[in-house]
């Protein structure tokens, strides 16, 4: 099988595609035929060797992960001993974060707990979107109590995967929704929905004197004072990723802040496949769609991560095998 490898942290010019031995399920497993696959910033920061993730992956001179790719879609093509859940033809998707990625090839490996049956109404790229990007935004929103009608959210870094479900999640329950992102992405955001748009590139929303119900930043690279200037009473910060100085400042001080004032700060928890189910809800009736900025093959991978690090695509980008 074809898959694009990653031997040593750097740019996406040290991604080869390489064949490789087509991989045989553990009792637990099924192998997918990939069909599609997402590219998330996370694959940019595991690629980059960013010092969060060589330490949260123990990895810190070479890569653990060889074949990056988390949210994958496909067909069963063949199942361990002990799956009960899937059948060889059955078309499945989820995030692989929990196991061992692996979704830039032509086939995968994954556990049964990591997938879910993909509905036939649904184009395999319109599903291999949502997993990593939608969970996390639907927990931003969701997990420390749901927002409500008529709240205020910020999403800072709206124009990427996370941050455009987010938006449509959260209008969806006509909360009022301010967008951050950089100027060739505003029209867009308002297109889908955002109530009041603002370039960072000119404006910094921290300084801004406007306050919120809940705060989710994708991009994380303001301080925990500046964060917590901006937020309502019991108002709170969702950080989804960011600077390993910001990460790692909520994450250390954030519980304490928290303990002792009405504010949350905290860090996400990304729960993979968590109220997967919900989403594809949202997805089948229309409360939401997967936007899609542009789909590429598996050889044109490592540009297509190239600009998810350039930080000019709208959505996500699905690579199709």
């Amino acid at each position: 099988m074809k898959a694009v490898v990653c031997n040593e942290y750097g740019t996406p010019e040290v991604l080869k595609l390489i064949d490789l031995e087509k991989p045989i399920p553990k009792a637990n497993e099924v192998l997918i035929k990939v069909h599609a696959a997402s590219i998330n910033s996370w694959d940019w920061d595991l690629l980059r060797g960013t010092f969060i993730n060589r330490l949260i992956f123990g990895a810190f001179r070479k890569p653990k992960l060889k074949i990056l790719g988390a949210d994958v879609a496909g067909t069963v093509e063949a199942v361990g001993d002990s799956v009960t859940k899937f059948k060889v033809g059955e078309e499945v998707f989820g995030d692989l974060c929990a196991e061992n990625w692996g979704a830039f090839a032509e086939y995968v490996c994954a556990s049964e707990k990591a997938l879910v049956h993909k509905p036939s109404q649904l184009k395999f790229e319109e599903v291999a979107a949502l997993p990593q990007a939608g969970v996390m935004a639907l927990q931003s929103l969701i997990d420390k109590g749901p927002i409500k009608p008529g709240q205020t959210v910020l999403i800072n870094g709206a124009g990427g995967g996370v941050g455009t479900y987010a938006l449509q999640i959260a209008k969806s329950v006509t909360a009022v929704v301010t967008c951050v992102d950089k100027l060739e992405k505003l029209d867009f955001l308002k297109a889908l929905g955002a109530d009041h748009v603002m370039d960072y590139q000119l404006h910094d929303f921290t300084k801004k004197d406007h306050s919120y119900d809940l705060v989710i930043d994708v991009v994380g690279n303001h301080s925990l004072f500046q964060y917590k200037r901006i937020l309502n009473p019991k108002g709170r910060l969702v950080l989804v990723g960011g600077t390993s100085f910001t990460l790692l400042q909520i994450g250390l001080l954030g519980p304490l802040f928290s303990i002792f004032g009405s504010k949350k700060l905290g860090l996400l928890v990304h729960e993979p496949n968590k109220n997967l189910t919900l989403l594809i809800e949202y997805l089948i009736s229309g409360k939401i769609k997967s936007v899609i900025d542009h789909c590429c093959k598996l050889e044109q991978t490592a540009d297509a991560i190239q600009r998810i690090g350039n930080g000019t695509v709208k959505g996500k980008v699905i690579v199709l095998v």
